[in-house]
């Protein structure tokens, strides 16, 4: 199963950008989504942006992805 993350796009080179996700920033490659401006968001795969997706949907996957992470963390507590 592939999982993507969402990701805001925080500075953009020829053929990569770095990204935001979730606080920690990292460069991912834009090859698929050359298109992509500062301020977008994208879903990023094996460190490549997949594709563009909007403000509001990212933020939501964000939200159940912090969910996630959380109920993780709290199995790993017991």
């Amino acid at each position: 199963m592939c999982v993507g993350v969402p990701a805001k796009v925080v500075k953009k080179m020829e053929y990569s950008a770095v990204v935001d996700v979730m606080g920690s920033q990292t460069t991912v490659g834009i090859i698929f989504v050359p298109e992509v401006e500062l301020e977008d968001y994208v879903i990023v795969h094996a460190g490549q942006a997949m594709s563009i997706v909007d403000e509001t949907y990212a933020k939501q996957s964000v939200e159940e992805w912090r969910k996630l992470i959380n109920a993780r963390n709290s199995e790993a507590v017991q």
